[in-house]
Protein backbone atom coordinates (compact mmCIF):
# COMPACT_ATOMS: atom_id res chain seq x y z
CA UNK A 1 0.00 0.00 0.00
CA UNK A 2 3.00 2.28 0.89
CA UNK A 3 4.51 1.36 -2.84
CA UNK A 4 1.31 2.71 -4.64
CA UNK A 5 1.30 6.21 -2.60
CA UNK A 6 4.80 6.32 -3.81
CA UNK A 7 4.01 5.82 -7.36
CA UNK A 8 3.04 8.21 -9.88
CA UNK A 9 2.96 7.72 -14.08
CA UNK A 10 3.96 10.83 -15.83
CA UNK A 11 2.05 12.33 -18.97
CA UNK A 12 5.18 11.06 -20.98
CA UNK A 13 3.72 7.63 -20.59
CA UNK A 14 -0.05 8.81 -21.12
CA UNK A 15 1.52 10.90 -24.46
CA UNK A 16 3.17 7.55 -25.95
CA UNK A 17 0.30 5.51 -24.84
CA UNK A 18 -2.41 8.05 -26.88
CA UNK A 19 0.35 7.87 -30.15
CA UNK A 20 -0.01 3.68 -29.69
CA UNK A 21 -3.43 4.09 -30.12
CA UNK A 22 -3.39 6.19 -32.67
CA UNK A 23 -1.83 3.63 -34.16
CA UNK A 24 -3.95 1.48 -33.80
CA UNK A 25 -6.69 3.26 -35.31
CA UNK A 26 -4.54 3.81 -39.00
CA UNK A 27 -4.07 -0.07 -38.73
CA UNK A 28 -7.68 -0.37 -39.53
CA UNK A 29 -6.98 1.36 -42.74
CA UNK A 30 -3.64 -0.10 -43.21
CA UNK A 31 -3.52 -3.65 -41.33
CA UNK A 32 -0.14 -4.18 -42.57
CA UNK A 33 1.34 -2.44 -39.43
CA UNK A 34 -1.17 -4.21 -36.92
CA UNK A 35 1.59 -6.41 -35.60
CA UNK A 36 4.19 -4.04 -35.59
CA UNK A 37 1.91 -1.60 -32.99
CA UNK A 38 1.75 -4.93 -30.98
CA UNK A 39 5.25 -4.85 -30.47
CA UNK A 40 5.72 -0.88 -29.89
CA UNK A 41 2.62 -1.30 -26.63
CA UNK A 42 4.86 -4.48 -25.40
CA UNK A 43 8.27 -2.40 -25.41
CA UNK A 44 6.37 0.22 -23.67
CA UNK A 45 5.04 -1.36 -21.07
CA UNK A 46 8.74 -3.10 -21.18
CA UNK A 47 10.10 0.15 -20.50
CA UNK A 48 7.79 1.07 -17.89
CA UNK A 49 8.40 -2.03 -15.41
CA UNK A 50 12.45 -0.74 -15.93
CA UNK A 51 11.49 2.35 -14.98
CA UNK A 52 9.61 0.79 -11.76
CA UNK A 53 12.23 -1.51 -11.26
CA UNK A 54 15.26 0.94 -11.50
CA UNK A 55 13.31 3.99 -8.98
CA UNK A 56 12.30 1.57 -6.43
CA UNK A 57 14.98 -1.22 -6.17
CA UNK A 58 16.92 1.85 -4.33
CA UNK A 59 14.95 2.30 -0.78
CA UNK A 60 16.34 5.71 -0.50
CA UNK A 61 17.20 7.27 -3.69
CA UNK A 62 17.20 10.79 -2.36
CA UNK A 63 17.53 13.09 0.63
CA UNK A 64 16.18 16.52 1.10
CA UNK A 65 15.89 19.78 3.39
CA UNK A 66 14.04 22.76 3.64
CA UNK A 67 16.22 25.52 5.65
CA UNK A 68 13.89 28.58 6.98
CA UNK A 69 14.96 31.36 9.09
CA UNK A 70 13.81 30.94 12.52
CA UNK A 71 11.41 33.61 11.65
CA UNK A 72 10.25 35.53 8.52
CA UNK A 73 10.45 39.10 8.25
CA UNK A 74 6.88 40.91 7.57
CA UNK A 75 7.08 42.67 4.30
CA UNK A 76 10.25 41.58 3.08
CA UNK A 77 11.85 38.87 0.55
CA UNK A 78 12.25 36.38 2.97
CA UNK A 79 15.29 32.89 1.38
CA UNK A 80 13.94 29.29 1.84
CA UNK A 81 16.61 27.17 0.75
CA UNK A 82 15.71 23.81 -0.58
CA UNK A 83 18.89 20.83 -0.51
CA UNK A 84 18.08 17.81 -2.62
CA UNK A 85 21.35 15.14 -2.33
CA UNK A 86 20.49 12.28 -5.38
CA UNK A 87 21.51 8.82 -4.46
CA UNK A 88 21.03 7.39 -7.66
CA UNK A 89 23.54 6.00 -9.84
CA UNK A 90 22.26 7.61 -12.65
CA UNK A 91 20.47 11.28 -13.18
CA UNK A 92 16.77 12.54 -12.03
CA UNK A 93 14.65 14.83 -12.86
CA UNK A 94 12.91 15.70 -9.93
CA UNK A 95 9.40 17.81 -9.97
CA UNK A 96 9.04 19.96 -6.46
CA UNK A 97 6.24 20.64 -4.61
CA UNK A 98 6.37 22.68 -1.58
CA UNK A 99 3.20 22.81 0.69
CA UNK A 100 3.77 26.51 1.60
CA UNK A 101 1.51 28.20 4.60
CA UNK A 102 -1.96 29.15 3.17
CA UNK A 103 -1.55 33.08 4.34
CA UNK A 104 0.64 33.56 1.03
CA UNK A 105 -2.54 31.90 -1.24
CA UNK A 106 0.05 30.21 -3.87
CA UNK A 107 -1.69 27.49 -5.33
CA UNK A 108 0.36 26.06 -8.41
CA UNK A 109 3.95 26.20 -6.43
CA UNK A 110 6.27 24.01 -8.50
CA UNK A 111 10.54 23.77 -9.07
CA UNK A 112 11.58 21.24 -11.59
CA UNK A 113 15.41 20.74 -11.67
CA UNK A 114 17.53 17.98 -13.00
CA UNK A 115 20.05 17.07 -10.71
CA UNK A 116 23.11 14.42 -11.86
CA UNK A 117 24.04 11.31 -10.15
CA UNK A 118 25.66 10.94 -6.68
CA UNK A 119 25.57 14.80 -6.23
CA UNK A 120 23.64 17.82 -3.86
CA UNK A 121 21.80 20.31 -5.71
CA UNK A 122 20.97 23.68 -3.70
CA UNK A 123 18.24 25.98 -5.00
CA UNK A 124 16.36 29.21 -3.27
CA UNK A 125 12.83 30.60 -3.62
CA UNK A 126 11.70 33.73 -1.72
CA UNK A 127 8.61 34.37 -0.08
CA UNK A 128 6.90 37.88 0.89
CA UNK A 129 4.64 37.65 3.87
CA UNK A 130 2.56 40.16 4.02
CA UNK A 131 0.81 39.63 7.66
CA UNK A 132 2.57 39.15 10.92
CA UNK A 133 1.86 35.74 13.08
CA UNK A 134 1.84 31.86 12.90
CA UNK A 135 2.75 30.29 9.52
CA UNK A 136 2.62 26.65 9.16
CA UNK A 137 4.83 25.05 6.19
CA UNK A 138 3.20 21.27 5.01
CA UNK A 139 5.33 18.66 3.55
CA UNK A 140 7.78 18.98 0.96
CA UNK A 141 7.28 17.11 -1.54
CA UNK A 142 9.82 15.58 -4.52
CA UNK A 143 8.46 13.53 -7.35
CA UNK A 144 11.45 12.04 -8.60
CA UNK A 145 12.21 10.30 -12.55
CA UNK A 146 14.89 8.30 -14.05
CA UNK A 147 15.77 8.85 -17.61
CA UNK A 148 12.85 7.49 -19.06
CA UNK A 149 10.40 9.44 -17.07
CA UNK A 150 7.90 7.31 -17.84
CA UNK A 151 7.33 6.66 -13.64
CA UNK A 152 8.06 8.86 -10.40
CA UNK A 153 8.60 7.91 -7.02
CA UNK A 154 7.40 10.50 -4.92
CA UNK A 155 9.48 11.58 -1.14
CA UNK A 156 8.08 13.59 1.35
CA UNK A 157 10.28 15.37 4.17
CA UNK A 158 9.93 17.85 6.66
CA UNK A 159 6.58 17.90 8.06
CA UNK A 160 4.67 20.22 10.02
CA UNK A 161 6.76 23.33 10.50
CA UNK A 162 5.54 26.88 12.29
CA UNK A 163 7.60 29.55 11.70
CA UNK A 164 6.48 32.87 13.48
CA UNK A 165 6.55 36.16 10.99
CA UNK A 166 7.97 39.20 12.97
CA UNK A 167 8.35 43.16 11.92
CA UNK A 168 10.84 43.41 9.66
CA UNK A 169 13.99 42.85 11.44
CA UNK A 170 15.71 42.76 7.51
CA UNK A 171 15.04 46.64 7.44
CA UNK A 172 16.29 46.29 11.13
CA UNK A 173 19.77 45.49 9.72
CA UNK A 174 19.66 47.14 6.65
CA UNK A 175 19.79 50.74 8.70
CA UNK A 176 21.83 49.51 11.45
CA UNK A 177 24.84 51.99 10.66
CA UNK A 178 22.71 54.45 9.12
CA UNK A 179 22.88 56.49 12.24
CA UNK A 180 26.98 56.82 12.00
CA UNK A 181 28.54 56.49 8.25
CA UNK A 182 28.74 59.86 6.78
CA UNK A 183 29.39 57.62 3.39
CA UNK A 184 25.10 58.11 3.57
CA UNK A 185 25.49 61.66 3.05
CA UNK A 186 26.28 61.53 -0.53
CA UNK A 187 23.74 58.73 -1.64
CA UNK A 188 20.89 60.99 -0.19
CA UNK A 189 20.15 58.58 2.77
CA UNK A 190 20.84 60.46 5.37
CA UNK A 191 19.69 64.49 4.38
CA UNK A 192 20.38 66.83 7.52
CA UNK A 193 21.19 70.44 8.00
CA UNK A 194 23.17 71.33 11.09
CA UNK A 195 21.68 74.17 12.76
CA UNK A 196 23.87 74.91 16.24
CA UNK A 197 24.75 72.22 18.71
CA UNK A 198 23.58 70.84 21.71
CA UNK A 199 24.78 72.17 24.87
CA UNK A 200 27.16 68.86 25.77
CA UNK A 201 30.46 69.72 25.26
CA UNK A 202 33.01 67.02 24.44
CA UNK A 203 36.90 68.46 24.11
CA UNK A 204 39.16 70.91 22.75
CA UNK A 205 40.80 69.48 19.75
CA UNK A 206 42.85 71.21 16.69
CA UNK A 207 41.25 72.71 13.85
CA UNK A 208 41.01 70.39 10.04
CA UNK A 209 39.63 71.54 7.31
CA UNK A 210 35.66 71.30 7.54
CA UNK A 211 35.30 72.15 10.98
CA UNK A 212 32.63 74.80 11.70
CA UNK A 213 35.00 78.27 12.35
CA UNK A 214 32.14 79.39 14.95
CA UNK A 215 33.52 77.04 17.25
CA UNK A 216 36.71 78.56 17.52
CA UNK A 217 38.14 78.46 21.40
CA UNK A 218 40.20 81.95 21.02
CA UNK A 219 41.94 81.34 24.43
CA UNK A 220 43.04 77.48 23.84
CA UNK A 221 44.20 78.97 19.90
CA UNK A 222 46.16 81.81 21.93
CA UNK A 223 47.89 79.08 24.19
CA UNK A 224 48.43 76.30 21.80
CA UNK A 225 49.66 79.13 18.94
CA UNK A 226 47.51 77.45 16.67
CA UNK A 227 43.73 77.14 15.64
CA UNK A 228 41.61 75.01 18.27
CA UNK A 229 38.20 74.20 17.63
CA UNK A 230 35.27 73.15 20.61
CA UNK A 231 33.52 70.21 19.65
CA UNK A 232 30.51 69.19 20.97
CA UNK A 233 28.59 65.71 20.93
CA UNK A 234 24.70 64.78 20.39
CA UNK A 235 22.60 64.83 24.00
CA UNK A 236 22.42 61.31 25.40
CA UNK A 237 20.02 59.52 27.53
CA UNK A 238 16.33 61.65 25.96
CA UNK A 239 13.10 59.44 26.08
CA UNK A 240 11.99 58.80 22.32
CA UNK A 241 8.65 57.41 22.52
CA UNK A 242 6.86 56.18 19.21
CA UNK A 243 2.89 56.16 19.96
CA UNK A 244 1.29 53.72 16.89
CA UNK A 245 -2.29 54.20 16.05
CA UNK A 246 -4.21 50.69 15.44
CA UNK A 247 -7.47 52.28 14.78
CA UNK A 248 -9.50 51.62 11.57
CA UNK A 249 -7.66 54.53 9.37
CA UNK A 250 -4.60 52.32 9.59
CA UNK A 251 -5.69 49.02 8.24
CA UNK A 252 -5.71 50.89 4.48
CA UNK A 253 -3.66 48.82 2.41
CA UNK A 254 -0.77 49.63 0.26
CA UNK A 255 1.40 46.73 -1.59
CA UNK A 256 -0.03 44.34 0.32
CA UNK A 257 0.96 45.81 3.87
CA UNK A 258 -1.54 47.95 6.19
CA UNK A 259 -0.45 51.46 7.41
CA UNK A 260 -0.71 49.95 10.71
CA UNK A 261 2.33 47.06 9.51
CA UNK A 262 4.29 50.14 7.62
CA UNK A 263 4.86 51.95 11.06
CA UNK A 264 5.50 48.53 13.16
CA UNK A 265 8.56 48.04 10.92
CA UNK A 266 9.37 51.36 11.03
CA UNK A 267 8.80 51.63 14.72
CA UNK A 268 11.24 48.30 15.08
CA UNK A 269 14.37 49.59 13.01
CA UNK A 270 13.95 53.43 14.67
CA UNK A 271 13.87 51.82 17.89
CA UNK A 272 17.39 50.39 16.84
CA UNK A 273 18.99 53.07 16.07
CA UNK A 274 17.93 55.46 18.51
CA UNK A 275 19.42 52.85 21.14
CA UNK A 276 22.67 53.24 19.32
CA UNK A 277 22.59 56.55 19.40
CA UNK A 278 22.34 56.47 22.95
CA UNK A 279 19.02 57.49 23.59
CA UNK A 280 16.04 55.64 25.01
CA UNK A 281 13.32 53.94 23.34
CA UNK A 282 10.39 53.27 24.28
CA UNK A 283 6.61 52.94 22.50
CA UNK A 284 2.82 52.18 23.22
CA UNK A 285 -0.44 51.71 20.93
CA UNK A 286 -3.86 53.04 21.13
CA UNK A 287 -6.68 52.99 19.81
CA UNK A 288 -10.07 52.61 22.30
CA UNK A 289 -7.18 52.00 25.06
CA UNK A 290 -3.33 52.09 25.40
CA UNK A 291 -1.76 48.79 24.70
CA UNK A 292 1.53 47.04 24.40
CA UNK A 293 3.73 49.65 26.57
CA UNK A 294 7.26 49.57 26.80
CA UNK A 295 8.51 52.15 29.22
CA UNK A 296 11.63 53.94 27.61
CA UNK A 297 14.94 52.16 28.62
CA UNK A 298 18.38 51.80 27.38
CA UNK A 299 19.11 48.09 28.41
CA UNK A 300 20.42 45.68 25.89
CA UNK A 301 17.18 43.51 25.98
CA UNK A 302 14.69 46.44 25.25
CA UNK A 303 15.12 45.28 21.14
CA UNK A 304 13.49 41.93 22.09
CA UNK A 305 10.85 43.48 24.72
CA UNK A 306 9.72 46.36 21.77
CA UNK A 307 9.87 43.03 18.84
CA UNK A 308 7.77 40.88 21.41
CA UNK A 309 5.19 43.86 21.84
CA UNK A 310 5.10 44.50 18.40
CA UNK A 311 4.23 41.03 17.07
CA UNK A 312 0.47 40.52 17.80
CA UNK A 313 -0.29 44.64 17.02
CA UNK A 314 -3.59 44.10 14.98
CA UNK A 315 -6.30 47.02 14.50
CA UNK A 316 -9.29 46.95 16.20
CA UNK A 317 -11.35 48.54 13.48
CA UNK A 318 -12.70 51.57 16.00
CA UNK A 319 -12.04 55.19 15.91
CA UNK A 320 -8.90 56.06 18.22
CA UNK A 321 -9.57 58.13 21.09
CA UNK A 322 -7.08 60.78 21.52
CA UNK A 323 -8.42 62.28 24.60
CA UNK A 324 -7.66 59.01 26.41
CA UNK A 325 -3.77 59.35 24.60
CA UNK A 326 -3.70 62.94 25.82
CA UNK A 327 -4.77 61.53 29.48
CA UNK A 328 -2.03 59.07 29.40
CA UNK A 329 1.33 60.99 28.14
CA UNK A 330 0.10 63.90 30.69
CA UNK A 331 0.14 61.17 33.42
CA UNK A 332 3.15 58.76 32.17
CA UNK A 333 5.53 61.15 30.73
CA UNK A 334 6.35 63.54 33.16
CA UNK A 335 10.01 64.09 31.69
CA UNK A 336 9.49 65.82 28.28
CA UNK A 337 10.38 63.70 25.20
CA UNK A 338 10.40 63.31 21.45
CA UNK A 339 6.78 61.58 21.15
CA UNK A 340 6.91 59.85 17.34
CA UNK A 341 2.74 59.48 16.92
CA UNK A 342 2.43 57.26 13.56
CA UNK A 343 -1.53 57.94 12.75
CA UNK A 344 -3.29 58.72 9.43
CA UNK A 345 -5.21 61.90 8.64
CA UNK A 346 -7.21 62.23 5.23
CA UNK A 347 -8.81 65.37 5.49
CA UNK A 348 -8.11 68.78 7.41
CA UNK A 349 -11.65 67.99 9.15
CA UNK A 350 -10.45 64.87 10.70
CA UNK A 351 -7.37 66.95 12.10
CA UNK A 352 -9.43 69.33 13.54
CA UNK A 353 -11.18 66.83 15.74
CA UNK A 354 -7.89 65.52 17.59
CA UNK A 355 -6.13 68.73 17.17
CA UNK A 356 -7.27 70.10 20.83
CA UNK A 357 -5.26 67.00 21.84
CA UNK A 358 -2.00 67.16 19.77
CA UNK A 359 -1.58 70.94 20.94
CA UNK A 360 -1.80 70.01 24.67
CA UNK A 361 0.99 66.77 23.97
CA UNK A 362 3.35 69.48 22.13
CA UNK A 363 2.80 71.65 25.76
CA UNK A 364 5.35 69.54 27.32
CA UNK A 365 6.76 67.58 24.71
CA UNK A 366 8.63 67.60 21.10
CA UNK A 367 5.74 66.12 18.99
CA UNK A 368 6.39 64.47 15.44
CA UNK A 369 3.03 63.54 13.62
CA UNK A 370 3.86 61.26 10.86
CA UNK A 371 1.41 60.75 8.17
CA UNK A 372 0.73 59.00 4.84
CA UNK A 373 0.36 59.91 1.21
CA UNK A 374 -2.14 57.86 -0.58
CA UNK A 375 0.35 56.96 -3.62
CA UNK A 376 -2.98 55.57 -5.73
CA UNK A 377 -4.38 59.54 -6.01
CA UNK A 378 -1.15 60.49 -7.28
CA UNK A 379 -1.76 57.54 -10.43
CA UNK A 380 -4.79 59.08 -10.54
CA UNK A 381 -3.67 62.78 -10.73
CA UNK A 382 -0.91 61.59 -13.03
CA UNK A 383 -3.01 59.97 -15.76
CA UNK A 384 -4.51 62.24 -18.27
CA UNK A 385 -8.35 62.09 -18.01
CA UNK A 386 -10.08 61.64 -21.27
CA UNK A 387 -13.50 61.75 -20.04
CA UNK A 388 -16.23 63.41 -17.83
CA UNK A 389 -15.98 60.70 -14.80
CA UNK A 390 -12.18 60.87 -15.44
CA UNK A 391 -12.66 64.74 -14.92
CA UNK A 392 -14.17 64.41 -11.59
CA UNK A 393 -12.08 61.68 -10.58
CA UNK A 394 -9.05 63.86 -10.87
CA UNK A 395 -10.02 66.76 -8.69
CA UNK A 396 -11.46 65.27 -6.27
CA UNK A 397 -7.57 63.01 -6.06
CA UNK A 398 -5.73 66.20 -5.77
CA UNK A 399 -8.38 68.14 -3.15
CA UNK A 400 -7.33 65.18 -1.02
CA UNK A 401 -3.64 65.72 -2.09
CA UNK A 402 -4.04 69.18 -1.45
CA UNK A 403 -5.77 68.96 1.98
CA UNK A 404 -2.48 66.66 2.69
CA UNK A 405 -0.73 69.87 2.61
CA UNK A 406 -2.85 71.71 4.30
CA UNK A 407 -2.71 69.48 7.43
CA UNK A 408 1.20 69.56 7.46
CA UNK A 409 0.61 73.29 7.56
CA UNK A 410 -1.80 73.72 10.45
CA UNK A 411 0.38 71.10 12.41
CA UNK A 412 3.55 73.65 11.84
CA UNK A 413 1.09 76.63 13.31
CA UNK A 414 1.56 75.30 16.65
CA UNK A 415 5.00 73.86 16.89
CA UNK A 416 4.11 70.21 16.18
CA UNK A 417 6.34 68.94 13.82
CA UNK A 418 5.13 66.24 11.03
CA UNK A 419 6.63 63.94 8.18
CA UNK A 420 4.26 63.10 5.46
CA UNK A 421 5.82 60.35 3.52
CA UNK A 422 5.03 57.55 1.12
CA UNK A 423 4.89 54.16 2.92
CA UNK A 424 7.33 52.69 1.56
CA UNK A 425 9.71 55.82 2.49
CA UNK A 426 8.29 55.70 5.63
CA UNK A 427 11.58 53.96 7.67
CA UNK A 428 13.97 55.95 5.87
CA UNK A 429 12.14 59.64 6.35
CA UNK A 430 11.24 59.35 10.30
CA UNK A 431 14.78 57.98 10.39
CA UNK A 432 15.97 60.81 9.10
CA UNK A 433 13.72 63.32 11.26
CA UNK A 434 14.66 61.68 14.38
CA UNK A 435 18.30 62.20 13.47
CA UNK A 436 17.63 66.15 12.11
CA UNK A 437 16.05 66.67 15.46
CA UNK A 438 18.86 65.54 17.14
CA UNK A 439 21.69 67.42 15.38
CA UNK A 440 19.56 70.62 15.59
CA UNK A 441 19.33 69.93 19.43
CA UNK A 442 15.89 70.99 19.72
CA UNK A 443 14.33 68.30 22.08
Amino acid sequence: MKLLKQLYINNFFFYLLISIVALFCVAFIFPFLYNAIWYLLYLLLGFLALDFIILFVTKNGIEAQRTIPEKLSNGDENQIIVSIKNFYTFPIYTKIIDEIPYQFQIRNFEIKRKIKNASTDDFQYFLRPTERGEYHFGNLNIYASSPLRLLSKRYTFNKDVMVPTYPSYIQLRKYDLIAFSNNLFQYGVKKIRRIGHTMEFEQIKEYVSGDDIRTLNWKATAKKNSLMVNQFQDEKSQNIYMLIDKGRTMKMPFNGLSLLDYAINATLVLSNVILKKQDKAGMFTFSKKIDNRVVAERRTSQMQKILESLYNVKTDYFESDYSRLYADVKKNITQRSLLILYTNFETLDGLDRQLPYLKGIAKNHLLVVVFFQNTELNQITNKKAETIQEIYDKVIAEKFLFEKKLIVNELKKYGIHSVLTQPENLTLDTINKYLEIKARGIL
